[in-house]
């Protein structure tokens, strides 16, 4: 976010991330190998982890009426507020 808005009053961005407690039976660890299906069909990803979440933000960065459309709708909100406003716990 900082190389993409450099201007943006938010910078460092990392500063907007509060850590919240694990939701119980939140997964610890997650691990993939695509050996298998590399092997077995060949296949291979066509973005990298970089890469792809660049285009994510790119994205999003690029719609910024849809964004805000998501943000106003009244599900979201609750379910922001129940999972992380309002959550009890933080680290």
């Amino acid at each position: 976010m900082d190389e993409r808005l450099p201007d943006s009053e938010y910078v460092p961005h990392e500063n907007l991330i509060c850590h919240v407690a694990d939701r119980p039976g939140h997964d610890r660890r997650y691990a993939m190998n695509i050996t298998k299906i590399a092997i077995g069909l060949g296949w291979k990803p066509k973005e990298s982890l970089d890469s792809g979440l660049r285009k994510t933000v790119d994205w999003y960065l690029d719609h910024p009426a849809w964004v805000e459309d998501i943000f106003l709708r009244e599900n979201y909100q609750t379910w922001m507020d129940k999972n992380y406003v309002n959550r009890s716990e933080r680290i």
